[in-house]
């Protein structure tokens, strides 16, 4: 039986039902959806914070369990013969260049990758960056990290087998495992700015956009949730058409 209001009835047809049933869930969720991205981004930041404060010693026992951006004191040697260049990757001023990842040899025996920074293309594509560095014993200290991720991907990594330095565009850790073993550990290390034998080093927090941007597109969700049931509401409230008398 339609519901009556005042003047009017609220009888809504079965297709405009179906289509608000299907899409306000789908609007509320992206909205709680954007505001856990929000509430993700501010833990990301407050564990950098916390991060920069202590320094704790890495080893292959304790990588996989440490938070991002943790201050880290490393000790191990390069090796200056299986390096990879990231390709186009931004400078501090967002010119193209690459990002030098320099294997590391932990004293037990895993590997973990070093950024040492940013260099420029150069003259010609072909002509790659001087990025040999000592093979001696070292210690270096520096931010736990991942591998940076594209916002989309596409196509595969270009890893070429028995090439060195490796040119690679965003690889992911199962592209590089067959290049250095199954002792290659699935975190990096941005090298600090103070450490030698680096290059560019200005490391940003990778937040992609800050969690008031998360908080305003939930806002717009909503309030598109609010405006397609209001919608839903008006459209179906229709006049009575009162009998008239003989």
């Amino acid at each position: 039986m339609p519901l009556r209001i005042g003047n009017r009835e609220f009888r809504p047809s079965w297709v405009a039902t179906l289509l608000t049933l299907a899409l306000l869930p789908l609007l509320i969720k992206l909205g709680y959806w954007q505001l856990q991205r929000a509430e993700d981004k501010r833990a990301l930041m407050m564990q950098a914070e916390v991060g920069k404060h202590s320094t704790l010693v890495l080893n292959s026992n304790n990588v996989s369990q440490l938070q991002h951006y943790q201050h880290l004191q490393v000790q191990g040697h390069f090796d200056s013969d299986h390096q990879v260049l990231l390709d186009n990757m931004p400078s501090k001023d967002g010119h193209p260049g690459y990002r030098v990842l320099t294997p590391l040899k932990l004293d037990d025996g895993a590997i973990i990758l070093i950024d040492r920074g940013w260099l420029p293309w150069g003259a010609q594509r072909a002509q790659l960056p001087q990025i040999t560095v000592d093979e001696t014993s070292r210690t270096l200290t520096g931010l736990l990290d991942d591998l940076p991720r594209p916002g989309v991907r596409a196509g595969d990594a270009g890893v070429k087998q028995g090439v060195w330095p490796q040119v690679l565009n965003y690889p992911r850790y199962a592209e590089l495992q067959p290049l250095y073993g199954s002792s290659l550990q699935q975190r990096i290390v941005l090298m600090d700015a103070t450490v030698p034998d680096g290059f560019e080093r200005v490391w940003q927090i990778n937040l992609g956009f800050g969690p008031e941007r998360h908080v305003a597109y939930a806002v717009q969700w909503f309030a598109l949730a609010l405006a397609l049931l209001i919608i839903y509401l008006v459209v179906n409230l229709k006049p009575v058409t009162e009998a008239q008398p003989n």
